[in-house]
């Protein structure tokens, strides 16, 4: 007679506990994926095969087996919370150690580099042309400084307008930007130099014949001469034949190099009523303090400056495994890649089977507490059957010891 089969029972219906009760009390863990346990039965070797008539030695736990399916999707506070909606694992290293987790709870360090509360650094690929493109090389650590923005000087401005046709030509001459008589409209334009302060172009238009106007500039109110910067010439249908090339190079003289830019008046007409102008546009900027950060579907996180200026910090990015059962659970919401998962592919969310990220969100655990309150009375009930196997067994026994 044996207890072995009463004693695996108890030791297997244990370790099912356990699992339960450590589910349960990762229920609020972000991030976290509930395991079940399962079982494989036992029988003894033989020398001779197997038999019909062979009784089972008891049960074992065969594996504990995580489900990775998606859990609820909960909005926070924190623009660096991020939350993996579809297949995925953020990727993550510390000292060079790479592992990888759902958990998407992220802040920044001292040095802005996004890490999670036991201080592993998110990774992903670093921004490219100065923040204009994102960079396909190896995933870094990512960081987002508060540094502020390097002012641009202006190099290209495009202004559209319209003109009168039945304007008259102006009887003051030469040009002179304060006398009003001496053209027909004006109209000024920002414009930046090396050192991110502000200069207003002045662009004055006058008519010199029918069809054709003289184009004049002022920057700060200072001629840029009475030459003309260009002539715009116009058809019978009041489109431009061909629009004038305005190079410009001006001096600021504040300590700044000369602003050397390119006036582009393609677009402009002569079938107004009055004289009217579209907002002109201009590339140059000023210094821009970081103001706020936002994250895209696609893990692009995007930094935005008082200036109203946006750079690419860079792009988060996440891994996917053949067999995320097979990772190994370090614990602090991390797996790290083992020989039965596969190795990690690795690629910017949305692309492949990827899914995408939701900034200012959290994948809550999967866990459901109803299920698991039932799976905990059924695992009661079967340690309590298995304690009573036991007990029958020492009855037994107990009669066998009383025979005389």
């Amino acid at each position: 007679m044996s207890f072995q089969q009463g004693l695996s029972g108890l030791n297997a219906a244990a370790k099912n506990l356990d699992v339960i009760g450590n589910n349960i009390s990762n229920s609020s863990t972000m991030g976290f994926k509930g395991s079940s346990t399962e079982f494989s039965d036992l029988f003894a070797n033989s020398a001779v095969g197997g038999s019909s008539n062979s009784v089972g030695i008891g049960t074992t736990v065969g594996r504990i087996a995580q489900s990775f399916t998606q859990g609820n999707i909960e909005v926070t506070s924190n623009p660096y919370d991020m939350a993996i909606t579809g297949d995925g694992f953020f990727r993550m290293s510390k000292n060079g150690t790479i592992s990888y987790t759902r958990n998407g709870q992220f802040g920044r360090d001292k040095d802005g580099y996004l890490v999670n509360s036991a201080g592993y650094n998110l990774t992903g690929f670093p921004a490219s042309g100065g923040g204009t493109g994102i960079s396909t090389s190896a995933p870094v650590n990512l960081q987002i400084t508060d540094a502020p923005l390097a002012p641009n000087a202006t190099t290209t401005a495009a202004l559209r307008v319209g003109l009168v046709p039945s304007a008259t030509i102006p009887t003051v001459t030469p040009f002179n930007p304060a006398v009003a008589d001496s053209y027909n409209a004006s109209t000024p334009i920002a414009i930046y130099d090396s050192l991110g302060s502000q200069h207003t172009l002045s662009v004055f238009f006058a008519k010199t014949a029918p069809n054709t106007y003289s184009v004049y500039g002022a920057l700060d109110g200072t001629s840029l001469g009475a030459t003309p910067l260009g002539t715009m010439n116009f058809n019978t249908s009041g489109m431009m034949t061909t629009p004038p090339t305005i190079n410009l190079n001006m001096a600021v003289g504040t300590g700044a190099a000369n602003i050397t830019m390119n006036l582009d008046l393609t677009g402009s007409t002569q079938y107004n009523t009055i004289f009217s102008t579209q907002a002109p546009a201009q590339d140059g900027y000023t210094t821009g303090q970081f103001t706020e950060v936002a994250m895209s579907p696609e893990g692009i996180i995007t930094a935005s400056y008082s200036n109203g200026q946006t750079r690419n910090v860079g792009q988060v990015a996440l891994s996917t495994f053949i067999n995320p059962g097979g990772l190994q659970t370090l614990g602090g919401n991390q797996w790290a890649e083992t020989a039965a998962s596969g190795q990690p592919a690795t690629a910017a969310p949305g692309s492949g089977n990827l899914g995408k990220l939701k900034s200012g969100a959290l994948e809550a655990s999967n866990i459901d507490m109803t299920a698991e309150l039932v799976d905990l009375i059924t695992a009661q009930r079967v340690y309590q059957a298995n304690a009573q196997t036991i007990k029958a067994q020492d009855s037994v026994l107990q009669t066998l010891v009383n025979l005389r």
